[in-house]
C-alpha cells in the first residue's frame, strides 16, 4: 500500500484543494482545515470580500479560475464545492485522473463532526445569524465552541473555528452537497441540537415544489437522536408537516404558553423579555431589530440551555451579541446619508428587513436597491409575490439585467411610491445620484457582491 493510498484511508491529508473556496462555507471549510494544520490552496471563479479578505488574510492562496494546471500535485484531496458540475475543467480533470474528492459536507462529517456535540440552524431564513447567535452563547459561557458559519460573526471575526470543546455550531443549509450528492448539505451533519427556523419554498434551481424540500428537512430529523433536541416556532405550518412525518426526538416550540415567548419592550425589538413555560428567564437589550431576530434569539437561547447553559445566561450573552457582516450592517455615512448592507434575498427576508429597517430610521426617506442575483430570483418564480415586500421604502431600484425573460405584474408596480428597473450598477448609480437627498438611508439586498456597489455608492456620496 502506497503512502499517499495510506493517506487516503485514514483521512490524514497534508494538502487539501478546495474548488468554490470563495463561497461562505467552502471559505469556512478552508479555515478548518488550516487550523488542522493542514496545508490549503484553493480556486474559484468569482473572488471577492469579505470570504477572499477572510482568507488571504488567514494565509491561504487563492487562485482565479479553474484551469487543472491550478491543483497542486501533491494534492491528497480535493474538496468539491456544490457550484461545481460537470463540464467544469478542474471537476473533469478530478474524475480523468482519479483523484481523491470529496464534498465539503462529507469532508466536514469525516474530518470535523465525527466526536461533537453539533448545534446546527436550519431553515429558509436565519440560519446565519441563529447560528452566529449560539456560538456567541457558547463563547461567553467559556464553553469555546468551534463553529462553521455561512457569514462572519461580528464577536469572532471568523466565519469558522476549530478548538478542543466538544460543542460545534454549524449553520445547517438545505441545499444540495455537491454534483455527486443531491442531498441536502445539512444531512451530513449529525446534529444533537437541531433549531428549524421556517421552511418556504426557495432554491429553485434544485427543488421542485416545496414538497421536496420538506423531504429533505425530514432527512435532518431522522438523525437527530432519541435524547436530541429540535427546536421550532409552532405557527411554522411547513414544519409541523415535516415533524407530522415522522418525530423521535426532544422538542421546545416556540410561541405556546409551555415553550418559549418573549415580551417586547421595545417595539423595534431592540428590548425584549424572555419566558419559558410561563417563567421569566431573563431580558435582551442588544443592537439588533426585527421581531425576526427575536425569534432567532430565543431558538439560539433555547439550544444553549440544551448545552447546558443557563437562560437568565443567554439572555445576557445576546446583549452583547453583534450582528453578521452583511446582516444590515453600516458600510458608510457620508454627509447624513448612510449606506447599509443586507443578504436579504428572498420576498420574506426582504420584508422583513425593510419593515425592521424603517423602525429604525423612522420617518426618513428610504431607498431599497435590490439585487436579483439568487437562482430563485432569477427564475422569476417570486414576480407574482415579491413587489408588495418592498411597500416600505420611499424609493425602489430592482437590479434585473435584461436576459430576465419575465415581467413584474404593472399592477403591483404601481402600488409602489417610487421603483425603477435598471439592468447595470452605473445605471443604479445615475438613478441614485439624481435622486439622492439629505438624510436618505441607503438600503442595499443582495447574496452576492454586486459589482462592488457598496463602495461605489459611497464614492458617488462623497463627490
Amino acid at each position: 500500500m502506497s503512502a499517499k493510498f495510506h493517506q487516503i484511508i485514514d483521512n490524514s491529508y497534508m494538502h487539501i484543494h478546495i474548488l468554490g473556496i470563495c463561497g461562505t462555507f467552502m471559505g469556512g471549510i478552508a479555515l478548518l482545515a488550516k487550523q488542522q494544520g493542514i496545508s490549503v490552496s484553493g480556486s474559484d471563479q468569482n473572488v471577492y470580500p469579505p470570504m477572499s479578505t477572510q482568507l488571504e488574510e488567514q494565509g491561504i492562496e487563492l487562485i482565479q479560475g479553474f484551469d487543472p494546471k491550478h491543483i497542486p500535485e501533491h494534492t491528497d484531496c480535493v474538496v468539491v464545492g456544490n457550484a461545481m458540475s460537470r463540464g467544469n475543467p478542474s471537476v473533469e480533470y478530478v474524475l480523468e485522473q482519479g483523484l481523491n474528492y470529496r464534498s465539503g459536507p462529507q469532508w466536514l462529517s469525516e474530518n470535523i463532526l465525527n466526536d461533537k456535540w453539533v448545534l446546527a440552524a436550519s431553515g429558509t431564513h436565519g440560519k446565519t445569524t441563529t447560528a452566529s447567535m449560539t456560538a456567541w452563547i457558547l463563547e461567553y459561557s467559556n464553553l469555546n465552541p468551534g463553529f462553521l458559519i455561512g457569514g462572519i460573526p461580528e464577536n469572532f471575526g471568523l466565519s469558522a473555528r476549530l478548538t478542543e470543546s466538544p460543542f460545534f455550531v454549524v449553520e445547517a443549509d438545505e441545499y444540495d452537497t455537491a454534483f455527486f450528492d443531491k442531498r441536502s448539505k445539512f444531512v451530513h451533519y449529525r446534529p444533537r441540537t437541531l433549531i428549524m427556523n421556517n421552511l418556504e419554498f426557495d432554491h429553485a434551481d434544485i427543488f421542485k415544489d416545496i414538497e421536496a424540500i420538506k423531504t429533505q428537512f425530514h432527512h435532518l430529523l431522522r438523525i437527530v437522536p432519541g435524547n436530541g433536541l429540535v427546536i421550532y416556532p409552532d405557527d411554522e405550518q411547513y414544519l409541523q408537516q415535516v415533524v407530522d412525518m415522522g418525530f423521535w426526538s426532544e422538542k421546545e416550540l416556540i410561541g405556546p404558553e409551555d415553550g418559549w415567548q418573549f415580551k417586547l419592550l421595545k417595539e423595534d425589538g431592540s428590548h425584549f423579555e424572555v419566558f419559558f413555560a410561563g417563567a421569566k428567564q431573563g431580558e435582551v437589550n442588544w443592537e439588533l431589530i426585527g421581531l425576526h431576530n427575536v425569534v432567532n434569539g430565543l431558538a439560539s437561547i433555547a439550544a444553549a440551555r440544551h448545552a447546558g447553559v443557563p437562560a437568565h445566561h443567554c439572555c445576557d450573552a445576546l446583549s452583547e451579541f453583534r450582528n453578521v457582516k452583511r446582516r444590515m450592517e453600516l458600510k458608510g455615512e457620508v454627509g447624513g446619508v448612510a449606506v447599509y448592507d443586507d443578504f436579504a434575498h428572498h420576498p420574506t427576508a426582504i420584508q422583513t428587513t425593510l419593515g425592521g429597517f424603517r423602525k429604525k430610521v423612522g420617518e426618513k426617506r428610504v431607498i431599497a436597491i435590490l439585487d436579483l442575483r439568487s437562482a430563485t430570483m432569477r427564475s422569476g418564480i417570486h414576480k407574482d409575490t415579491l413587489i408588495p415586500t418592498l411597500a416600505e421604502a420611499d424609493e425602489v431600484i430592482i437590479h434585473k439585467p435584461n436576459e430576465y425573460n419575465w415581467q413584474f405584474p404593472q399592477a403591483q408596480l404601481e402600488k409602489l411610491k417610487s421603483v425603477q428597473i435598471l439592468e447595470d450598477v452605473d445605471a443604479i448609480l445615475h438613478a441614485v445620484s439624481k435622486m439622492i437627498q439629505s438624510n436618505d438611508q441607503i438600503l442595499v439586498m443582495s447574496n452576492g457582491g454586486f459589482g462592488g456597489i457598496h463602495g461605489k455608492l459611497l464614492e458617488l456620496l462623497a463627490e
